[in-house]
């Protein structure tokens, strides 16, 4: 018998109009997690991933800051997000802020960097959905509260924050709100929107 957070997995299959990588349409971002700690080798596995992903010149500019939930530091990372995100990442297994270097060795501002977070993330994004683990980036994070709480020295500049957890949960931990979008159609802009050939031409 198929639980509740197993069937709205299912259901949230991406309708693509065109066929794509299976990964990539499994691919979502739930506010609900099993109450199951991530595995260090699967952290470890995360990491690598982004340890091999693209960047500009091979500079790597990405940094984590991350902690497991009961510690001190999953409940500072936590004290740093919005009062949204507050409802609902306290069960999370995993809470962590994503961080980019500003400038490259010689001082430049480094005009890339958050182009090649986003692309770690990226990659780290598809290494979780293959270990069938959730990763749910956050813009709402007070980064200047969090850059004193965690002593980010200079040069370095909180982005995002990300939740991570197992697939699974209780839908009912959530606030009802919640409980609808977890459960609501996914949506996303038609390729005309965003892609043009040849020159600029939004339909």
């Amino acid at each position: 018998m198929m639980n509740l957070a197993e069937q709205i997995r299912l259901e949230n299959i991406a309708d693509t109009d065109y066929e794509i990588f299976a990964l990539l349409k499994q691919r979502y971002s739930p506010r609900t997690f099993k109450k199951e700690a991530i595995k260090e080798r699967h952290l470890k596995q995360l990491f690598e991933a982004v340890r091999w992903s693209a960047s500009s010149n091979n500079l790597q500019p990405w940094r984590f800051i991350y902690a497991e939930k009961g510690t001190k530091a999953f409940k500072n990372i936590y004290n740093c997000l919005s009062d949204f995100n507050k409802s609902w990442t306290k069960n999370a297994p995993v809470l962590m802020f994503s961080v980019y270097k500003e400038k490259t060795k010689d001082g430049k501002e480094n005009f890339h960097a958050l182009h090649d977070l986003g692309l770690s993330l990226g990659s780290m994004t598809v290494q979780a959905q293959y270990l069938g683990i959730a990763v749910h980036h956050m813009a709402g994070v007070d980064w200047e509260k969090a850059q004193k709480e965690f002593n980010v020295p200079e040069g370095y500049h909180i982005s995002t924050a990300i939740a991570i957890g197992y697939y699974g949960g209780d839908l009912e931990d959530l606030p009802e709100e919640l409980q609808k979008q977890e459960t609501a159609k996914r949506m996303r802009i038609s390729q005309q929107e965003f892609a043009f050939k040849d020159e600029w031409n939004p339909k």
